[in-house]
């Protein structure tokens, strides 16, 4: 019997559940991972090439700082993002980059995708900044994640959520026999809504959710407790065959100087983000954007990704264990011709994540 259960649209909240397009059973043919480190990116890209890019929080963080007419290609902007979204269109071949967090990769080698990871950011003192915290049903009982053993927890086991879901339970001591997985795929507001309505005792939940579900259920005994790991991978995420091609692959190395300097220029300019991307493009309130803001911390783009890809491994044996399947060596999903390049552009504000994630109590995550 499997050791965690789907809950029916009607059945389960009145908010839409979609379908995790990157969970695909684990008998699937897995990815070759085609090693093109010893393909040459030319020096100059040319202004015919074309990316096919979803990355919208990108494209308004160039408008704004003045740098997306500096592109010296040409761009079609995708309005997607995330594992999802993104593994379906690359699928497609419609889709030559996009941003994502760490799981999607994992879970489209698996699935016979073959993707490469082409840029990497962190957040300087991640346990302080975390992404994510532990959603808590009000009634749930839970003050501590060992009060997890039991309880029914949302799970979306191709997305970053479902890979700290069971981070989570490896920290408290517990598996996944221990309590009841509820596949639920994390959009929108998805996670608080189950909380809210007690169909899910944790979830956990990110960004702007963690405001509004503490406003809307606090009250009632709804809370957030912080989970102490870190969670805070984020990455421009390729289709192989992109970056395998030469002009293309020249094209991305571009598009990756001008990510990291927009990093830094959102990181410099708060004010300026709040209301040129929370407020007008995404229609958030100036609260909502101040809140995210000062929740973000600092970023932090190496210039070595070894921690990285260490971090990365330890994933990916945690997921093939939990999820049967074929553990892999994780730096065939880095692209390392790339490795330097953000911080490069950004003149060594880049800094070197430490090798070894721990979480609050000490203990490695």
């Amino acid at each position: 019997m499997s050791r965690y259960r789907g809950i029916a649209i009607a059945a389960a909240i009145a908010a839409p559940i979609v379908l995790l397009t990157s969970c695909a059973p684990a008998t699937q043919s897995t990815a070759t991972g085609k090693n093109v480190s010893a393909e040459k990116i030319p020096a100059k890209v040319s202004a015919n090439t074309s990316l096919t890019v979803g990355a919208p929080d990108l494209k308004v963080a160039l408008e704004l700082s003045g740098q997306i007419d500096k592109l010296p290609f040409k761009v079609k902007w995708a309005n997607i993002s995330g594992g999802p979204q993104c593994s379906e269109v690359f699928r497609a071949n419609a889709l030559d980059i996009c941003s994502s967090a760490e799981i999607p990769s994992i879970h489209a080698h698996w699935t016979g995708l073959d993707t490469k990871l082409v840029a990497a950011k962190f957040r300087n003192d991640p346990l302080r900044y975390p992404i994510y915290e532990l959603g808590i049903a009000p009634g749930a009982g839970i003050k501590t994640l060992a009060d997890l053993r039991g309880k029914k927890i949302a799970y979306s086991p191709g997305q970053a959520q479902g890979a700290l879901v069971l981070r989570i339970l490896k920290a408290a001591g517990l598996t996944q026999d221990d309590v009841e997985l509820v596949e639920l795929a994390s959009t929108g507001d998805v996670y608080p809504t189950a909380l809210g309505n007690r169909q899910v005792d944790a979830a956990p939940i990110a960004d702007v959710n963690v405001k509004r579900y503490l406003t809307k259920y606090g009250k009632a005994g709804g809370k957030t407790i912080k989970h102490g790991l870190r969670d805070d991978p984020a990455h421009l995420w390729a289709l192989t065959d992109s970056v395998d091609d030469p002009q293309k692959s020249a094209a991305v190395r571009e598009l990756i100087k001008s990510w990291a300097r927009a990093q830094i220029w959102i990181d410099k300019h708060p004010k300026e983000w709040i209301d040129g991307y929370y407020v007008k493009d995404q229609g958030l309130s100036r609260e909502d954007g101040e809140y995210l803001v000062k929740r973000s911390g600092h970023p932090d783009i190496p210039a070595d990704w070894a921690g990285a890809i260490a971090r990365q491994q330890r994933t990916v044996d945690l997921l093939a264990k939990e999820q049967n399947r074929e553990p892999f060596k994780a730096g065939i999903l880095f692209d390392r011709r790339y490795e330097s390049v953000g911080a490069d552009a950004i003149s060594g504000a880049g800094k070197k994540p430490d090798a070894g994630e721990k979480s609050v109590a000490g203990k490695k995550s």
